[in-house]
């Protein structure tokens, strides 16, 4: 489990002189706990807390103020934060940041020679990646021949590759188009039923979390509420105050609903195109 107990968090911490006068927390208050096997999305505007909270899940910061324990290990003790980078994995927004080797190969098999990996297993382990996310490249094609949806697939399988326990994902498919993005969600949703982890997805785009367990929702910092789709979906004056908005088809079938039409919360946009043609 995951338990950030009453994080603050500032990126410029001014001296201890002058204190924290002047200056807005990236993070105040914040508590959560992530449990094993959870798809958690944190939504919310930019500059809300969500990018910066997921920056110190694996230790790459450390709370100004309390604390972050991963399956009970503190990111703050330096003797832990190995194990806790190994357990908890970062894909950011554009996949070109992360891509250390020059080939698809050499990209994967950097992270698992870090980790000290057998040897004589890195090019099995390397082609098991590769197919468990479906990206169908050659071991020794240059990265710069991919496309976008296949770099982003590329950093997908260098970190599964690792074996995580948690994967965050920080606006992964930001700079994909609609398509390349539908393709990259589905085929996260099929890793995870042949590896399991923990899912923590940050995004804008509220149709890739809809079948979340849970959302978290962001303001200035802090944590507004959180619960399942379900139910968030409902307040939408709740999700415009956190800069967000439901998927066109939902809120058409949140209309029908006070039209008086029965439409399953769980519709999908292809039974809500089924739904209209029966109605009409």
């Amino acid at each position: 489990m995951i338990r950030i107990q009453d994080v603050t968090f500032y990126y410029n911490e001014p001296d201890e002189a002058s204190g924290h006068a002047g200056l807005r927390p990236a993070l105040s208050k914040v508590s959560l706990d992530i449990q094993p096997g959870e798809f958690v999305a944190l939504l919310g505007r930019n500059g809300s807390g969500k990018s910066s909270l997921s920056r110190l899940l694996n230790g790459i910061e450390l709370p100004t103020e309390g604390t972050v324990t991963v399956d009970g290990r503190r990111t703050a003790e330096p003797h832990e934060v190995q194990e806790i980078r190994r357990a908890v994995q970062i894909v950011f927004q554009n996949p070109e940041n992360q891509q250390v080797g020059l080939t698809v190969g050499e990209d994967i098999a950097f992270g698992l020679s870090n980790i000290g990996w057998p040897q004589q297993e890195i090019r099995s382990r390397i082609a098991w990646a590769l197919q468990l996310v479906g990206l169908e490249a050659d071991e020794e094609r240059p990265v710069t021949r991919l496309s976008g949806g296949e770099k982003q697939k590329l950093a997908l399988a260098s970190v599964l590759a690792l074996a995580p326990r948690y994967l965050i994902l920080d606006e992964a498919t930001s700079m994909l188009d609609p398509v390349a993005r539908r393709r990259f969600v589905e085929t996260l949703h099929e890793v995870r039923q042949r590896v399991p982890f923990t899912l923590i997805y940050i995004t804008h785009h509220l149709e890739e979390v809809m079948g979340a367990d849970r959302w978290v929702l962001f303001r200035e910092g802090r944590i507004i509420t959180s619960g399942p789709p379900s139910e968030l979906q409902k307040d939408t004056q709740l999700l415009h105050d956190c800069g967000l908005e439901l998927p066109y088809y939902y809120k058409l079938a949140e209309l029908l609903r006070r039209s008086g039409i029965p439409t399953p919360a769980t519709l999908s946009e292809q039974e809500l195109r089924g739904l209209l043609c029966r109605s009409s």
